[in-house]
């Protein structure tokens, strides 16, 4: 039996998941997804072939896309979650589960707005998802089952690596993967930029920046288990050689300490906003 989906909110995160879901082979026919305006969503339907519903013709947007649903994917602004939840409360079937991809937002809210006992995974996930190689973190609610939690990692696993953890452990999660695309971009963007200013074309740097990150990262994966990045590292690196002295370069600069206090300082703003979210 196919799982029905439907995808309340198909912004970046929702898109990326629902990229990853069709290209692992899940009918267009099994999801239904909503957004806001009826521009949107007939941009979105286009973009991704599933029926996608428009909140602006019709206030039981949201309510018509989970009432058939197996899983529900929450992917609209922390913000706008609890009020999502209290939306489609009544439509729900009572073992479809729930599941939001906004940071911040606690099992714990979700379920406080929800019927007693419908299951909830609080996810976050990264926008690799939509090119098959991304990483989530899944935290199960108190009414989920194994077996539900499992459903939703297969699925979820069809696009990316899932890891199934304690909701402690979220945020660090979060500034390790769920911001960690926008810290390999950046060191894109520097290297690409550090190769203009000896002399190569543009758009030569930016293909050989973002290739050698993609490479580095499959040989990461590839030898996960036999050499870690600091092995790695070590083996490209010859004594008095060209790569010693850029990574001198950057011991003396403090980047190993400047990355993980910006993996921190993620971590550190997705306890704030789930504090705002508290009032």
């Amino acid at each position: 039996m196919m799982t029905k989906i439907a995808m309340l909110g198909l912004g970046s995160m929702n898109g990326a998941i629902l990229t990853g879901l069709l290209g692992s082979g899940v009918p267009t026919e099994d999801v239904v997804g909503t957004a806001r305006s009826a521009a949107s969503a007939q941009q979105r339907s286009q973009q991704y072939g599933v029926t996608v519903l428009s909140e602006e013709h019709d206030d039981a947007a949201n309510t018509t896309a989970a009432a058939q649903a197996d899983v529900v994917f929450l992917g609209v602004k922390p913000h706008q979650i609890v009020d999502l939840c209290s939306g489609i409360k009544d439509a729900l079937q009572p073992q479809a589960v729930v599941v939001s991809v906004a940071a911040a937002v606690t099992v714990e809210m979700m379920e406080s707005a929800l019927a007693p006992g419908q299951p909830v995974l609080r996810a976050m996930p990264n926008t690799p998802m939509s090119v098959g190689a991304g990483v989530v973190g899944l935290s199960p609610g108190s009414a989920v089952g194994h077996d539900q939690t499992e459903m939703v990692a297969q699925l979820l696993g069809a696009a990316g690596s899932v890891h199934v953890l304690d909701e402690q452990q979220i945020d660090a999660l979060t500034g390790v993967a769920g911001s960690g695309p926008a810290y390999a971009f950046y060191l894109a963007e520097h290297m690409a930029a550090a190769g203009v200013e000896m002399g190569l074309d543009p758009e030569l740097a930016a293909d050989l920046a973002a290739q050698t990150i993609y490479g580095a990262g499959k040989m990461l994966i590839e030898n996960r288990g036999q050499n870690d990045a600091a092995q790695l590292r070590r083996n490209v690196t010859s004594p008095n050689g060209t790569t010693q002295k850029a990574i001198e370069t950057f011991d003396a600069a403090g980047m190993d300490a400047t990355i993980r206090a910006g993996a921190q300082a993620s971590a550190a703003r997705a306890a704030e906003i789930t504090a705002q979210l508290r009032g």
